[in-house]
């Protein structure tokens, strides 16, 4: 069974009597374990398509399926819970909590999930080794680099252990150095199981996965 299967996806948003069309007659079938890149210019549509993916949006046409679940037959309670339980973003801009500490920040997600205390340090720090921030933990965001800020984003979408990790310009703000860093952490998780779906403009960051659909005006590329 497919972890994700699309069938007539298309979003649109009205005004003024007119319908704007960002995704149209979207069909896709991403299996469980693939890691699958989105390209395609600016405008195409590609965050709007990884976030109907990643239930954040919901399409306003079309039938979208999640490990079998047709989504828009789901209550906002059970949408939460599948967003919780089994899907990790990571942003283009982090999107951590600066108020928060490098721990507390990869601390959250298990919170969420209502993780006991023992298990929830143990977790963090296996993640602060397994990232190589151990070092960083009282830190806050702003303190870290660029590419530090990025493997804490990283480990903090992972740690709740999800099926799918969504990520939209992973290394668009990063070095060179430190994006191909991002992408070996990705093609490490990949090797483990994890189910990918990244948004890229970089040729060389779409290698690192197996297939590559492309996105040109709504519509997707066959």
């Amino acid at each position: 069974m497919p972890l994700i299967e699309m069938r007539g996806v298309t979003k649109w948003y009205a005004a003024g009597g007119l319908r704007t069309f960002v995704l149209r007659a979207i069909d896709l079938v991403i299996e469980e374990g693939e890691f699958v890149t989105i390209m395609g210019p600016s405008g195409a549509g590609k965050s709007t398509l990884l976030h109907i993916i990643g239930l954040l949006d919901s399409p306003s046409e079309g039938l979208y399926r999640f490990g079998g679940r047709d989504v828009q037959g789901l209550t906002e309670k059970e949408l939460t819970e599948i967003h919780k339980n089994h899907i990790g973003f990571v942003f283009q801009s982090y999107h951590l909590i600066d108020e928060l500490t490098v721990f507390e920040n990869l601390e959250t997600p298990l919170l969420y999930k209502k993780v006991r205390a023992s298990e929830r340090k143990a977790r963090v720090c296996d993640m602060l080794d397994r990232f190589r921030v151990v070092g960083k933990k009282d830190l806050f965001p702003n303190q870290l680099s660029g590419g530090q800020q990025q493997r804490v984003a990283v480990a903090r979408a992972v740690i709740a252990e999800p099926r799918l990790i969504l990520a939209d310009e992973p290394t668009g703000n990063l070095s060179s150095k430190e994006g191909a860093e991002i992408m070996d952490l990705f093609r490490e998780l990949h090797a483990a199981g994890t189910t990918i779906v990244q948004v890229t403009h970089s040729e060389k960051n779409a290698a690192c996965g197996k297939r590559s659909v492309s996105l040109l005006d709504g519509w997707l590329e066959k």
